[in-house]
């Protein structure tokens, strides 16, 4: 954890040494993750040819990213219940549920503006 001490460059160096952290964990325990980042090496640079304008092309980027930021979200509520404990409780299966479900509707999201952008 940071100290007290990390202010100014030194808290964006340790800041950017822990989501760097955050996103090898991911990489390495998380299929679904890998999963997407297969999917976002294909559609980002595609993103260039399917959109017209500067606006388009950063609007099928950044519902991509979201995707990813989703998961990667997800897998911090899954890392915590699991932590808390293995033990079936209604409320530990309603977050992972809720948390997968802002997945899939992170994905709907980036399908929908893809599907708009790509036939209209």
């Amino acid at each position: 954890m940071a100290s007290e001490q990390n202010y100014g460059l030194r808290r964006v160096w340790f800041a950017l040494r822990y989501s760097l952290q955050g996103l090898r964990a991911a990489w390495r325990k998380e299929e679904a993750f890998r999963q997407e980042i297969v999917v976002a090496l294909g559609a980002v640079p595609a993103a260039w040819f399917v959109g017209d304008t500067a606006l388009e092309r950063a609007l099928l980027i950044a519902v991509v990213l979201q995707v990813l930021m989703v998961e990667l979200i997800n897998t911090g509520i899954e890392a915590v219940v699991d932590r808390i404990g293995h033990d079936p409780h209604k409320l530990s299966g309603r977050a992972k549920d809720v948390g997968s479900a802002a997945v899939l509707m992170a994905i709907v999201i980036a399908a929908v503006v893809w599907g708009v952008l790509l036939f209209d």
